[in-house]
C-alpha cells in the first residue's frame, strides 16, 4: 500500500471520527438542555429499567431451557391470554363508553310485558340511525365475549401449569375475584337492552338471589331492587355496569398486573 493511499485512509478515517465527535457533542448538549428543564434523563432510566424488567417476565422457553433446535414452543401463545383479555377489557370499556352517549335505562313506553321500552329503543336507535352504532355494539359485544372465554382460558392456563402454587396464591384469588366480577359484567350488560332475553335473564337473577341462604331477599332487594323487574332494576343494572364494576375492575387488574410485574411469570410445573 502506498504512503499516499495510507495518509488518504487516515485522513478519512479522522474526518469521520470528527463528525462523530460533531453529532455526539450535539446530541449531548441537546439531551443537556432537555434534561435541566424537563428531567429527560430520569425518564429515560425509567424506560431502560421497564424494558429489562419487562424482558425478565417471560418463562424461559423450552428452546433456550433444553437446547432444543425446534421453536414451535417459544412463544408460549398461552401465557398472551391475560394480556389479551386486558386489551379485550380495554376495548370494551372504550366502546360503552361511547354507547352510553345514546342508551337510555328506561323502561317508559311499556303498556305492558313485552311492548318496546325506551331503554331498547335506544339500542334499536343506535344500530340503526346512530353512524357506525351497528359497528360500535358489534365491537362492544364481541370484545365483552371475547374478555369472558379468554378470562377463562387464562385461569385454566394458570390451573394445570401450576402457576398458582406458592407465593402467587394471592394473585390466583384475585383472579378468581376477576373472573367473578367478568360473570358480573356480563349479566347486568345482558340485562341492559332490557328485551324478552333481558327482562328473562334478569328474572333468572332475582331467582338465583333469592336461592341464596340467609341474605337471598336482601341480596334480590338490593341488586334488582325487589322481587319484581321494573325500573329500579334497569337502573341497578345500569349503576352496576357503569359506574361501580368499572373502577373496581380496572383497580383490581392494575393489582393483579402489578404483583404479576413483581413476581415475574411462574415457569411451568
Amino acid at each position: 500500500m502506498s504512503l499516499k493511499k495510507q495518509d488518504e485512509m487516515d485522513h478519512n478515517a479522522w474526518l469521520k471520527e470528527q463528525d462523530l465527535t460533531v453529532i455526539e457533542t450535539a446530541f449531548l448538549t441537546t439531551l443537556i438542555w432537555l434534561d435541566k428543564r424537563l428531567r429527560i434523563v430520569d425518564y429515560l432510566e425509567l424506560l431502560e429499567t421497564m424494558y429489562y424488567r419487562a424482558n425478565l417476565q417471560m418463562p424461559k422457553s423450552h428452546t433456550e431451557q433444553y437446547d432444543l433446535d425446534n421453536k414451535f414452543w417459544y412463544w408460549y401463545p398461552l401465557y398472551s391470554l391475560g394480556s389479551l383479555s386486558i386489551i379485550a377489557y380495554l376495548v370494551a370499556a372504550v366502546t360503552g363508553a361511547l354507547l352510553g352517549f345514546y342508551y337510555s335505562p328506561s323502561t317508559a313506553g311499556a303498556a305492558a310485558q313485552g311492548d318496546p321500552t325506551a331503554a331498547y329503543d335506544s339500542v334499536v336507535m343506535i344500530m340503526k340511525d346512530v353512524q357506525f352504532g351497528f359497528m360500535l355494539r358489534s365491537l362492544h359485544s364481541w370484545a365483552a365475549q371475547f374478555m369472558v372465554a379468554a378470562v377463562f382460558l387464562h385461569m385454566l392456563r394458570v390451573y394445570f401449569t401450576g402457576s398458582y402454587k406458592e407465593p402467587r396464591e394471592v394473585n390466583w384469588i384475585l383472579g378468581v375475584i376477576l373472573i367473578g366480577l367478568t360473570l358480573l359484567f356480563g349479566f347486568s350488560g345482558y340485562v341492559l337492552p332490557w328485551k324478552q332475553l333481558s327482562f328473562w335473564a334478569a328474572q333468572i337473577g332475582v331467582e338465583m338471589a333469592l336461592a341464596t341462604p340467609l341474605v337471598g331477599e336482601w341480596a334480590a332487594q338490593l341488586l334488582f331492587g325487589g322481587f319484581t323487574l321494573g325500573q329500579a332494576t334497569l337502573v341497578r343494572m345500569y349503576i352496576l355496569h357503569v359506574f361501580v364494576l368499572p373502577f373496581v375492575v380496572t383497580g383490581l387488574i392494575a393489582l393483579h398486573v402489578g404483583i404479576v410485574w413483581v413476581q415475574g411469570i411462574a415457569e411451568p410445573h
